[in-house]
């Protein structure tokens, strides 16, 4: 797939914020020293097991160290903003992923909260995976498959591919993405190219959440803009 369109550029960009924000600053969910704000949800700790930390705040970076696998949910709930985050591989690039409108705790496999996962798979960062939750975009079923298989859990269909190839950069670079949630709708940008957009959300609020899922991810950005409400 290569059809691209590219994020509006900077300047048009602030000045949506600054008439969106309507005097709110950006809320920075990632404040550069240290966890505040956000709440680990780890299945191998439960029971006061002592396991190794998921995430680490060290360097100026937010570090998702891939395991033991688990989630880094902010403890705020959040609807219409633009999200942008900036990431990259350290080492060998492998997967993680942004979860929006995070609900009900281990909602998949005893692991997964109810969400729409926005992918930072290596190689795939931008397509949508529901948890729970589902969403609607053009050419559906060339994107996810068979509409008799399509469904929110188990092993059904929850994967929707993106539209583009080559957004990524190579490992060790940053990488950025800008994930727009407005009503019950969802644009994904990966540095500057329109990577996955869907409409009719099964929800417009929740939580964000960070993956641990076996890779060690940095992060060294995580804001949040708000936006107007959907009408």
């Amino acid at each position: 797939m290569s059809l691209r369109r590219r994020l509006p550029s900077l300047p048009l960009l602030l000045v949506g914020a600054c008439a969106s924000t309507t005097g709110d600053a950006t809320v920075r969910l990632w404040n550069g020293i240290d966890l505040a704000g956000w709440h680990a949800d780890v299945p191998a700790a439960d029971g006061g097991k002592e396991v190794p930390a998921s995430f680490a705040a060290r360097d100026g970076l937010l570090v998702s160290l891939g395991e033991p696998q688990g989630h880094l949910i902010t403890d705020a709930i959040y609807r219409d903003y633009r999200l942008t985050v900036e990431w990259r591989w350290p080492g060998t690039p492998g997967n993680c992923g942004v979860l929006v409108h995070t609900s009900t705790p281990r909602r998949l496999y005893g692991m997964f909260p109810q969400s729409i996962e926005v992918q930072l798979h290596s190689g795939n960062a931008g397509d949508f995976w529901c948890i729970g939750e589902d969403i609607v975009v053009p050419d559906m079923e060339a994107r996810r498959g068979p509409r008799a298989k399509w469904g929110v859990d188990g092993d059904r269909a929850r994967r929707i591919k993106n539209l583009t190839d080559g957004s990524e950069k190579r490992a060790g670079e940053w990488n950025q993405m800008v994930v727009e949630c407005r009503g019950r709708e969802i644009e994904v940008w990966v540095n500057g190219d329109l990577v996955n957009h869907g409409t009719d959300c099964t929800a417009d609020q929740g939580r964000i959440a960070l993956q641990a899922e076996g890779s060690v991810c940095e992060f060294r950005r995580i804001d949040l803009e708000p936006l107007p409400a959907a009408r």
